[in-house]
């Protein structure tokens, strides 16, 4: 972690994130949530090994890169890649949540490596070769939650959505903490939800008449979760968040993110003085995102 100033930004935060994530945290001395937030970044700085940067901005001694940032209210974090800002979040977020925020663009760490070695060879093969390797590995390991998650997510891919949700059942107790096993459940939620909601007709006549009838452009995207119409159901979440981010305790944001995780590919470790190999769909979406929660 290190604080940055304007003489010291370009290089300890523009050039650095070329390389690397570089998370900014915004703060100021007077701040109580500031004064919380900043020892949980810290300390997952360490335990993510390095595979960010943690920068301090004092944005009582640094106000011309607080007027740089748009900041309104702090504490305001900001994630830089390749020398652009492209996501963010403003508050004291839960540890569980700011380590969801971190997983989208943090490159992965060792851990994850087994399920994306079984997932790999997809991309040459049918999809059923990588369910086999999928099961394969966790026979070997039962508790290899990233295969598992991998392995839940070709099923329902695969439409075999009660084999899905019985693969699923060990993941239950740990959607607050794991990004895909919240994904997949919020996957799973739109199926059901969408299975008893309006049909498709209904709904957009509804919004037709309303537009801000959040509760029928919600199931709406419900329906193209369930229907794995990804842009589409993101495009009727973002509307919601343009319109009322907190919406129904921040449900549109949630699914939106849930998506994110889901369409994004495999992380997979870039050639020595590469960039990571990124999706244009996924970084759209993120960078639309970001633009809406930090409007």
């Amino acid at each position: 972690m290190i604080d940055a100033n304007l003489a010291n930004f370009e290089t300890e935060v523009v050039e650095t994130s070329k390389t690397m994530p570089v998370l900014v945290d915004l703060w100021a001395p007077w701040c109580g949530p500031c004064r919380s937030l900043g020892p949980v970044l810290e300390k997952l700085e360490t335990s993510y090994d390095g595979r960010f940067k943690l920068v301090k901005v004092n944005t009582e001694e640094e106000q011309e890169l607080a007027q740089a940032f748009g900041v309104r209210s702090i504490p305001m974090v900001v994630l830089m890649k390749d020398g652009q800002p492209v996501d963010g979040f403003v508050g004291a977020l839960p540890e569980g949540q700011i380590r969801e925020f971190l997983d989208k663009h943090v490159p992965a760490s060792t851990d994850q490596d087994d399920a994306h070695e079984a997932t790999d060879a997809m991309a040459d093969a049918a999809p059923v070769s990588g369910l086999e390797q999928l099961q394969q590995a966790l026979a070997t390991n039962p508790a290899n939650d990233a295969a598992r998650g991998e392995y839940v997510k070709l099923l329902l891919q695969e439409g075999r959505l009660d084999d899905a949700r019985r693969a699923f059942e060990p993941l239950a107790g740990k959607v607050a903490l794991d990004r895909l096993a919240s994904a997949l459940k919020h996957w799973l939620d739109a199926i059901d939800a969408a299975a008893a909601a309006a049909d498709i007709a209904t709904l957009q006549a509804a919004i037709a008449t309303n537009k801000r009838d959040f509760a029928a452009r919600f199931a709406l995207a419900q329906h193209h979760m369930a229907g794995q119409r990804w842009t589409e159901a993101m495009d009727e979440l973002l509307d919601i968040l343009m319109r009322d981010k907190s919406w129904n305790e921040d449900a549109a944001r949630k699914a939106y993110v849930a998506i994110l995780e889901l369409i994004a590919p495999p992380v997979v470790k870039p050639a020595e003085g590469q960039a990571p190999a990124t999706d244009p769909t996924v970084e759209s979406y993120r960078r639309r995102l970001s633009m809406v929660v930090l409007s």
